[in-house]
């Protein structure tokens, strides 16, 4: 019989640093890619694919539209990926789910335009970004899990928060190569080929993200419940299982997700939008403010994840959806006055009202699933309400303001989610300082099961 040596805090500190490493480095690989198409959408994919429209907020619309397909496919992702993270590990999921979007962002860089093959454009289009789309459904839960499933309970909402932070890290390098591309090349060029090189880039990235996955290990806790989930042929795990037992859980989730997915969106795509019809404003000037904005709000993450530890999910959670249903309303006559640093304050002051509700979000949804199932709870909860709110936030933003030609309507929607959102955080029970394993045993009584914890 082995014994396990006791591991020092410094040691499991830098274990616990290693993997939080590797889920970011895969993260800001695959939301570069992600991001890189909600940006490309609103300043060259309306032209670009979409050239016979009657307007230019028809063709961006049309863009959108494309960009929604990908979120409509991450939670196909989910519960595919979500099954196979909770039967055979996180780790393994992410080096699957990191190759799929690169090959897709890479191919997407190599599309010839509608003025080439015509129609055959955006039907490639679509197909690419729905495979880019369903690996990043399985992306988050993984990443996310492979941290929370190894942090210390009293630090969770930090710890966890770090791959959040991984997320304005990749729309950075993203906004960072189309701002330089733009910068380098005329407006001719840039349309034609230049906002290529951005996607090409990918492909390094993601050779170093995929390398960076294959070092690190599995947490102990996910070894236990797969070992038990096999040793006691009673006990379940994945989708069915997550559905049946835990729907309340499901639900809750979407509630968290549904005013920061739709918040987030208004604020990294639809202001491009808006400052870019509304006011001609010079694309160079957007890319930049976006730059500072993400800088900052990556600093700002781990910051509220340590403070969801200090004080609670819930109450940082709720400060968050209050003041995100505030900002639209000062925030587009900021924009209004084409002031380049009222501007980035504007970007700025929303993401962190963002990063409010985003950074504790991984600790939350960990905290509401027992490990045999977590992957499937997680993954469905959050990419479920990608369809309903980030999907569609642009696009219904879009349309309010070529309806209306005013930015109201747009703040009252906003408004509108973040009301649903912190009904759904009042309803929840707090859990800071939860334990995984006190989770586990709850749902082996409640269902019935062995507590006996089983090791390999």
């Amino acid at each position: 019989m082995s014994v396990n040596k006791p591991t020092s805090p410094e040691t499991e500190k830098s274990g616990l640093k290693k993997i939080v490493a590797a889920s970011m480095v895969g993260t800001v690989v695959e939301w570069y890619e992600f991001f890189l198409y909600a940006t490309a959408a609103s300043l060259v994919f309306g032209q670009f694919f979409f050239p016979n429209a009657n307007t230019e907020l028809d063709g961006i619309i049309a863009a959108f539209l494309t960009y929604a397909v990908g979120f409509i496919a991450r939670p196909l992702g989910g519960i595919v990926f979500g099954q196979i993270g909770d039967k055979l590990g996180r780790k393994h999921t992410l080096q699957v789910t990191i190759i799929m979007v690169g090959v897709a962002t890479f191919l997407m860089g190599c599309l010839p335009g509608f003025n080439s093959i015509g129609y055959w454009a955006p039907a490639l289009l679509v197909i690419l970004r729905f495979v880019q789309g369903f690996a990043v459904g399985g992306e988050w839960g993984g990443a996310v899990l492979l941290v929370a499933e190894h942090s210390p309970n009293k630090s969770r909402g930090f710890w966890s928060s770090w791959p959040q932070a991984a997320v304005p890290v990749g729309n950075l390098l993203a906004t960072l190569v189309l701002l330089g591309m733009s910068w380098i090349l005329p407006s001719d060029q840039f349309l034609s080929w230049g906002w290529r090189v951005a996607f090409w880039v990918s492909a390094f990235i993601v050779i170093i993200g995929y390398y960076i996955r294959t070092h690190v290990n599995e947490a102990p806790i996910f070894l236990e419940a797969r070992a038990q989930v096999e040793a006691d042929k009673a006990v379940s795990y994945g989708v069915m299982e997550v559905v049946k037992k835990y729907p309340k859980g499901i639900f809750g989730a979407m509630g968290l997700r549904f005013a920061e997915n739709i918040l987030y969106y208004i604020i990294v795509s639809f202001t491009i939008v808006y400052l870019k019809t509304e006011h001609e404003y010079d694309t160079s000037q957007l890319l930049l403010a976006l730059l500072v904005a993400h800088v900052i709000h990556f600093i700002v993450i781990p910051q509220v994840g340590r403070l969801s530890d200090a004080f609670g999910r819930k109450p940082v959670y709720l400060a968050g959806a209050v003041l995100g249903a505030s900002w639209a309303f000062f925030a587009f006559p900021m924009f209004d006055t084409q002031n380049p640093f009222i501007i980035i304050a504007a970007v700025t002051i929303g993401l962190c009202f963002h990063a409010l509700m985003y950074a504790g979000q991984p600790a939350i949804m960990a905290e509401m699933f027992p490990t045999r199932m977590r992957y499937s709870g997680v993954s469905l909860g959050y990419q479920v309400t990608s369809i309903i709110a980030g999907s569609m936030a642009p696009i219904i933003a879009t349309a309010l303001l070529q309806d209306f030609g005013s930015w109201v309507p747009v703040a009252i929607y906003v408004a509108v989610a973040c009301a649903i959102t912190a009904v759904a955080v009042i309803t929840l029970k707090e859990t800071r300082g939860a334990s995984l394993h006190d989770i586990d045993d709850a749902d082996a009584r409640k269902h019935g099961l062995n507590t006996a914890r089983v090791t390999n």
